[in-house]
Order: structure tokens, then C-alpha cells, then sequence
């Protein structure tokens, strides 16, 4: 009978520990805490930390007014929204770490298909969709979807608002394209208006590794050797590939390089440092940026980026297959930001940048995910188990050789040339007007050519459902 008791109670003991371990395991945060993950984050990383009062760190005479401060929000995005300054455009939260860190590794749900819906020009009510690239080995790109093709009808239903209102800024498309698949009715353009042309195309999603080097290419033109090279997205996992590329150029004694970013939103600082290494070469140790944070964080952290002839990160001593060139072509559009804008800001005290296009985002900003963790670091290691948000706020802002920062407006493009969907030909050939302009100044120099400069507006772009759209991104967080 001991014996019996003394096993009963050492049951009960057993059962009652293994569920005080589970609950401490899987309780969910409350709202307050995770605002108070928001708060911690933002007060300590901040960039515009100075302009939101609640974050200054003697606002709140002690913690039980900032818990009573914290209460007040009915959800943690509304504490997120309330703390973030009004010049932030570009901080956000996330409640599953995982699709950051997914998008951080190139890895996406997608069907390769990336385009632009415009509002079709006899009717203010639809839209049409143009596909500007589709990515190498895409569902998109096996099921024959290629750069220019025009589809009006997304499982047979026009591209338009569910009230029948004109179009806006604010009308919504996600829905269209949100399923795992679906299917477009592709159409061509008459100069008035739009013709089906019978060819239904099946979408479909799965989960991709996207190689951000979508073409490269040597052009033989008048004597000349031409690199080009469209790049995607500043994805330090295949920063060996975009070495490989420079290889390539290196080998066939290319003159000349036109870097196409015009749908290049960013990520990296790393790789965008490795990159302009690669463009040039012969300014080794020398400022490529500065990366300045809020007051509380400067000087301690602040950190001198410099051209270098190593990769970075998970390469080192790869040595860095540089051209040395002193001249080089950037094509650009309103997609164009951050990390791209880097090579704009980083390499334009050094050699002559020829920007063709149109006007690029301006943001000069960049970020670190930021896990509920302690302090000064938030890493994923340490992070409270009961959640999975994250934050990737705007924490440090990049500055160039010559002092250029804050550059809001962007960066305005030596010759304007906006995208036509009539004309859009195709990613690094001749005809695609664009590289076309790079080829006229580099065989002929600069002239007074028109070009069409009406800017098309997109109300949807596949991009802007990335979670890293618009972002730049410090690869290491190496902190004090």
C-alpha cells in the first residue's frame, strides 16, 4: 500500500510539473506584452526614435505608467502604428517571424509571374495586368508566360473594383491573386482598346528559391563589349553567383556595364557594398558608406562601410572579381529603392553614374529584425517562445563619402525614359529602350534624343506583396 501511495504521488507530481511546463511553453502573449516587446524594440533602435515623445526615456515616470500608457491599444499593431513617427514609411510587423526570415533567404510562395496592373485608357473602372519579367525555371516561366504579354481577365472576372468604382490608390487586387493558382486570359492592345486572344494560362504557386540574377549578358555592339545585367534583389545567399557574373564580364573584356534595378526594391547593405566592389575595384579601404543610428546608439555603433576585394558574410577570402570601371549605367524606376539606391549614393563620389529611367524611391534607411529578446541585440536565440512576432524598423540610416543622406525625393535620372507596355521589348536585348539609350551614349555620347517620358501608373505590383518590399537590410547584427 506505501509502495502504491508514494507511485500515485510521484504520478501527480510528474503530471502536474509536465503541465506547468506546457503552459509555460505554449501560453499565448497577451496584447500589452507584446506591446511592450514594440516599445522596448523602438525606444532602444529606433532612427526616428526623437520625433515620437512616448519614446523619449524619461517620458513615463515609472513602469506602471507606461503599463497603463501600453493598455490602452486594442492590438499590437495599433501600439506599433502609435510608436513608429510619421516620416517612418518603411517600418513594419510581422506576426510570424518565419515569412521574414523566408524572404531574407530568397524563399517565397510564388508563381514567378511578376507584373503591374494599369488602368486600361477607355475605362477608368478595370485594369489590365503586364508582365515585366518572369523568374528563370518559374511555374510561370514553364507554363510560357513571358516579359510584354497583356491579360485582361483573371479566372474569367475583370481586373476591377467589387463596387464598380473608378480605380484608385485605394482599390484592391490582392484577392485576385492571392490563390495558389489561378488562371489569366491573355490580350493584345489594338491602340485602343483590348482584344482576348483565346489563350488561357494556368498560375500556379509553389515555394521558390528566387536567384536574384534574372539575365546576364555580353552585347557586341559597334566594336563594344556591353555587360548587362538585371538583378532582382540584394540576396547575400547568392552573392558567390553574382560573383560568378563579374567573372563572365571579366573574361570577355566587357568596356562597359549597364546594371538594370529598375524593379530592384532592395534588401542586403552587404551585398550592395560586395557589388560596387565589383563595379570598380581600385578604391580598396575607402568609404563606401556610413551607417549612423538614433543618438542613444551613435558613436558606439556607428560603422564604416568600405570597397573591399573579399565577399562578405559566409565567403570570406572569395576574392571579389572586380572591372575597375569609371563609368557605369544604372537603369531605374519608381521600384527602384534602398539597397539599389545604395549603388546610386555609394558609388557616385567615386566614378561617373549615367542613370537612365525614371525617378527612384528615396529611401536611404535601413533595418534589422528585431525578435522579443532582451536587449541590446532582440536575437532569435533568446526570443520569448509564447509568440512569433518581429519587427524590422527603420534603425540606422546610410551616408556616403560625401555626406549625402536623406535623400527623400530619390534620385532623378540623367535621361528620363519611362516605361511603355506598347514598347516594353525584352530584358537585355537590343530594342528595349532603356538599354537602348545606354547603348546610343556609349557608342555615340550623350544627345538631345526624346524619349517618351509619361509615366504609366501601376496600382498593383507583385512586388509590393513581398515582405521585404522596399527594404534594406544589415545582414549582421554586431552591436553594442
Amino acid at each position: 500500500m506505501k509502495k502504491i501511495t508514494l507511485l500515485l504521488l510521484a504520478f501527480t507530481m510528474l503530471f502536474f510539473s509536465c503541465n506547468d511546463d506546457l503552459d509555460d511553453t505554449i501560453r499565448p502573449a497577451t496584447t500589452v506584452e507584446l506591446s511592450d516587446f514594440v516599445y522596448r524594440g523602438l525606444n532602444y533602435w529606433s532612427l526616428y526614435k526623437d520625433q515620437v515623445p512616448e519614446l523619449a526615456n524619461d517620458f513615463f515616470s515609472n513602469d506602471g505608467e507606461k503599463f497603463d500608457y501600453l493598455s490602452q491599444f486594442a492590438s499590437v499593431e495599433d501600439a506599433f502604428d502609435a510608436l513608429t513617427a510619421p516620416v517612418d514609411r518603411f517600418s513594419i510587423l510581422r506576426d510570424d517571424y518565419t515569412e521574414l526570415e523566408n524572404s531574407l533567404a530568397g524563399i517565397r510562395t510564388a508563381s514567378g509571374m511578376n507584373i503591374s496592373l494599369l488602368i486600361m485608357p477607355n475605362d477608368p473602372t478595370r485594369a489590365f495586368g503586364i508582365v515585366r519579367y518572369v523568374v528563370n525555371d518559374s511555374p510561370a516561366a514553364i507554363a510560357g508566360v513571358q516579359r510584354g504579354m497583356i491579360f485582361t481577365l483573371v479566372d474569367g472576372q475583370p481586373l476591377q473594383d467589387a463596387t464598380g468604382q473608378p480605380i484608385d490608390g485605394n482599390t484592391s487586387f490582392s484577392s485576385f491573386f492571392s490563390p495558389e493558382s489561378y488562371t489569366i486570359s491573355t490580350a493584345t492592345f489594338n491602340g485602343t482598346d483590348f482584344d482576348l486572344t483565346g489563350e488561357e494560362i494556368v498560375i500556379n504557386k509553389i515555394q521558390l528559391i528566387i536567384n536574384p540574377l534574372h539575365t546576364v549578358n555580353v552585347l557586341s555592339v559597334g566594336g563594344n563589349e556591353i555587360g548587362y545585367l538585371h538583378y532582382t534583389g540584394f540576396t547575400n545567399e547568392f552573392d558567390s553567383d553574382l560573383n560568378n557574373a563579374f567573372a563572365e564580364f571579366q573574361a570577355a573584356g566587357i568596356t562597359d556595364l549597364v546594371l538594370d534595378l529598375r524593379y530592384n526594391g532592395g534588401g542586403s547593405i552587404e551585398t550592395a557594398n560586395d557589388l560596387s566592389s565589383m563595379i570598380t575595384g581600385q578604391f580598396e579601404g575607402q568609404t563606401f558608406i556610413t551607417q549612423e543610428y538614433n543618438s542613444d546608439r551613435n558613436p558606439e555603433n556607428q560603422f564604416t562601410r568600405t570597397f573591399n576585394n573579399n565577399l562578405g558574410s559566409g565567403n570570406d577570402g572569395v576574392t571579389i572579381n572586380s572591372l575597375g570601371l569609371s563609368r557605369v549605367f544604372i537603369l531605374t524606376t519608381g521600384r527602384t529603392a534602398s539597397a539599389s539606391e545604395l549603388i546610386l549614393s555609394g558609388l557616385d563620389p567615386y566614378i561617373e553614374i549615367i542613370q537612365i529611367g525614371t525617378n527612384t524611391v528615396g529611401k536611404f534607411e535601413g533595418s534589422f529584425l528585431l525578435y522579443d529578446a532582451p536587449a541590446p541585440g532582440f536575437r532569435r536565440s533568446e526570443a520569448n517562445p509564447n509568440h512569433r512576432y518581429v519587427m524590422l524598423p527603420l534603425v540606422l540610416k546610410s551616408v556616403n563619402a560625401n555626406g549625402l543622406t536623406d535623400y527623400f525625393d530619390g534620385f532623378t535620372p540623367d535621361i528620363e525614359i519611362a516605361e511603355d507596355f506598347t514598347n516594353y521589348g525584352q530584358l537585355g536585348e537590343q530594342g528595349e529602350p532603356l538599354l537602348d539609350a545606354a547603348i546610343d551614349v556609349i557608342l555615340n555620347g550623350r544627345s538631345n534624343a526624346q524619349y517618351n517620358t509619361t509615366i504609366q501608373p501601376s496600382y498593383y505590383d507583385t512586388e509590393q506583396q513581398d515582405p521585404l518590399y522596399q527594404r534594406m537590410i544589415v545582414d549582421q547584427l554586431d552591436i553594442n
